[in-house]
């Protein structure tokens, strides 16, 4: 049975879309982006954009009972004038170890809403912290 997972101060206009869908241990998102959780609207600062929505994509996680050690793979979408380090940093700061980090692919983009320079979304398999690797 699905699930739909939805986070205070985190929507999609008025769009009838929950921030993401979980079926047994499996999450998928809709865009995350950089919406500051306390007023809902996206911040116009790019650096405090990628910050707010590695958080939302954290808190979306939370909600559906995971971490970012779920995680299997997260695809951004950015302009082109957004540097690639800022989301490297934030990258970083939640994927710490090289040997455990998930897929990441990222998209360039001008076709993000007005106020947006980035977002994401992401696929995590919820509780499945213990597989073996495959060879």
């Amino acid at each position: 049975m699905r699930r739909s997972i939805y986070i205070e101060g985190f929507s999609h206009g008025q769009n009838p879309v929950p921030a993401a869908s979980v079926i047994g241990n499996l999450l998928m998102t809709g865009a995350i982006f950089g919406a500051d959780p306390a007023t809902g609207k996206v911040v116009e600062n790019v650096g405090e954009q990628c910050r707010l929505m590695f958080q939302n994509a954290e808190r979306i996680l939370s909600a559906a009972g995971g971490t970012f050690d779920d995680v299997l793979k997260m695809t951004f979408y950015s302009r082109a004038e957004v540097p690639r380090e800022l989301i490297n940093q934030q990258w970083i700061r939640v994927f710490p170890d090289p040997a455990s980090r998930p897929a990441r692919h990222v998209i360039v983009s001008d076709r993000l809403p007005a106020s947006m320079s980035l977002q994401c979304d992401l696929f995590a398999c919820i509780g499945e912290r213990s597989a073996q690797s495959i060879v």
